[in-house]
């Protein structure tokens, strides 16, 4: 079965927003929202929803992850457990994709979409339902949706000077693993933990 291509932006672009928004989680005392583990970037919205990707050498990659509420597509364990015919998100896919995503696959954790990336291009498996990734939220994916729920994550950051602008979260996604305590601190303010939060960015360094 051929496989689809997606329209995603490639690992190396969803870096620096993937960084910057763990930073302020991180600061705030959320780490376990949004992190690096080694070669695994993770999100979750707090409600069950979450992505990972992880890094799987020779520059690719596999984008993973499920929402409690759209995933209409059941792997493995998950169409067992619903009585659901199984969506086969591995159909077509190369070996590599298949550790990550059976990993997760276990009876506390659902996989509703599994998306590979090949070092060019991303691609899934061929099928017609809606898998729960537009939903999941994840911020790393364009500009508007890290700076909204950026904006949201520090919206009563206490000892601000002034309310941020989209320039200043900029600044944060564009220093991405770089980011400084200071440069976190015009975002978060000097009462949540920017050094803790920088720390966090680092670890997207692969």
């Amino acid at each position: 079965m051929a496989l689809v291509p997606v329209d995603l932006p490639t690992p190396d672009a969803l870096r620096g927003r993937w960084a910057a928004f763990a930073a302020i989680c991180t600061a705030r005392g959320w780490a376990r929202s949004c992190h690096a583990d080694g070669l695994r970037w993770h999100f979750d919205d707090g409600g069950g929803n979450w992505a990972d990707l992880v890094h799987v050498g020779d520059c690719r990659a596999v984008l993973l992850g499920h929402d409690h509420e759209y995933s209409d597509t059941y792997y493995a364990e998950a169409a067992a457990y619903f009585g659901e015919p199984e969506t086969d998100l591995l159909a077509g896919a190369p070996e590599w994709w298949a550790p990550p995503v059976r990993a997760a696959a276990t009876p506390e954790s659902w996989v509703g979409f599994a998306y590979g990336f090949d070092g060019a291009q991303w691609w899934r498996a061929s099928y017609d339902l809606d898998d729960g990734f537009a939903s999941v939220g994840l911020p790393a994916l364009d500009d508007a949706r890290y700076r909204d729920l950026a904006g949201a994550f520090t919206d009563d950051a206490p000892g601000r000077v002034a309310v941020p602008d989209a320039a200043a979260f900029d600044a944060l996604a564009l220093a991405g693993p770089d980011v400084s305590p200071d440069l976190l601190r015009t975002v978060v303010g000097p009462v949540w933990d920017a050094d803790a939060g920088a720390a966090a960015a680092q670890r997207f360094r692969i």
